[in-house]
């Protein structure tokens, strides 16, 4: 457990927008209807930034910190970073129609995860390049995997 004031704020952030990615990609192949959309980001952002902040405390708990305050720090931090990153997937959801609200999404994400490996990768002296890729490519494949597994919801339900 860090005292840095961004302990589970990346985590939060990373998580967050890994999530939502996922969700409205899966929930636009599989329904193609923005009520189902907007209902499944925000019910995702309650109840995923809860579990997440609620498994980070769990965690840091397991470590045996002298200090619980710190504990309860990371769990706020990571439940408010995660919360407040999926309900901006939201916007592009509202203002736009929704095949393009996908997209845009999609491109916020990987624009939040570019600039947070970035930074991840400067502060610990890594080639930014390979952090960015490695992270830009696991966040592909949710995409690419929740893509498929709406559409093929799909046709089995209907």
């Amino acid at each position: 457990m860090t005292d840095s004031p961004t302990g589970g704020i990346t985590f939060g952030l990373a998580s967050g927008v890994i999530t939502a990615m996922g969700l409205m990609v899966g929930l636009y192949s599989g329904t193609h209807l923005k009520l189902v959309v907007v209902g499944g980001i925000i019910c995702m952002a309650i109840a995923d930034a809860f579990s997440d902040s609620f498994g980070m405390h769990v965690s840091e708990e397991a470590k045996h910190h002298p200090i619980h305050k710190h504990i309860w720090a990371s769990t706020v931090r990571t439940f408010v970073s995660e919360f407040l990153t999926e309900l901006t997937f939201l916007v592009p959801v509202l203002i736009f129609k929704l095949s393009t609200a996908v997209l845009v999404g999609v491109g916020w994400g990987l624009s939040l995860l570019a600039v947070l490996s970035y930074r991840i990768a400067r502060s610990q002296g890594r080639n930014p390049f390979i952090v960015i890729g490695e992270h830009l490519l696991m966040a592909l494949l949710v995409v690419a995997a929740t893509r498929f597994a709406g559409g093929r919801i799909s046709h089995i339900v209907k």
